[in-house]
């Protein structure tokens, strides 16, 4: 059987590579089971500090699988239930990357789209290979994004987002980085040594401040102004008072690396 998530361990760094190229690493029932189950062990791994996502063969991910949810369609034994429980998992694996304590690097190349876009959109940060396309291309078959629209809507102005939605059209990795949705582009030879380059300068930091700083990122995005320093004073109070930032603080005013414990 096909492994249908490649995982390789690079030190601090767990790179996880999407194995379906047949079917340009589509989400289907079972890639969705397959990156449920990676994700709650990389939760629990104390190990990794940095997360890469990427895909295998042409594309990065091309969305669901509608091969599958046609046969789906006119099963007797699936309906509407089918459906709303597949988009439900789809929706908790998309949110189960922001809720990891590592941070997740999405590495992009051939084309990302509907949920592939929004997996994209879902990632922490994102390098893509210059020639990638993105697209929330559902309304062109009679299927508007709109779990895709949730993550996308986050990461781009709403405009924008609305364009793509409502056109269907692509949008390259140039524009896509000028709205927000990649952090980098570069030349696709240099790809996978850009995006482990990235990752291994997050793993350099003191893990522990990179998991508080994260979860605290992503708590204080639905707050109100007043309500997110509130938080984020707290956060800080927290990360002042261990020991490895004194020694950071420390070492910088002394001019030399820290000693940290948890190395």
């Amino acid at each position: 059987m096909t492994e249908l998530i490649q995982r390789e361990s690079l030190g601090p760094v767990t790179r996880l590579t999407l194995n379906m190229p047949q079917s340009l690493n589509a989400l289907s029932d079972a890639m969705l089971a397959a990156l449920s189950d990676t994700f709650a062990t990389l939760a629990e791994d104390r190990t990794t500090r940095v997360v890469i996502l990427r895909g295998a063969g042409k594309a990065f991910c091309a969305g669901h699988d509608l091969k599958e949810m046609q046969a789906a369609r006119q099963s007797p034994d699936k309906g509407a239930a089918y459906f709303l429980d597949l988009f439900t998992r789809c929706g908790a694996v998309m949110q189960a990357i922001p809720a990891l304590p590592q941070p997740v690097i999405a590495e992009v190349h051939g084309i990302a789209t509907a949920a592939g876009c929004q997996l994209v959109a879902s990632c922490d940060m994102a390098v893509a290979a210059e020639g990638t396309r993105f697209g929330v291309n559902g309304v062109n078959i009679g299927l508007f994004c709109s779990t895709p629209m949730v993550a996308l809507s986050r990461n781009v102005p709403a405009k924008v987002a609305f364009e793509m939605l409502t056109t269907g059209e692509f949008i390259d990795a140039t524009r896509a980085r000028e709205v927000g949705l990649v952090n980098r582009v570069v030349p696709h030879a240099d790809l996978s040594e850009a995006t482990l380059a990235l990752a291994q300068t997050v793993a350099a930091k003191l893990s522990a401040a990179v998991k508080i700083g994260k979860r605290a990122f992503y708590d204080q995005i639905g707050l109100d102004l007043a309500d997110a320093y509130t938080h984020t004073a707290a956060v800080m109070q927290e990360n002042m008072l261990w020991r490895d930032t004194a020694e950071g603080i420390q070492a910088f005013i002394e001019k030399r690396a820290p000693d940290w414990a948890e190395r």
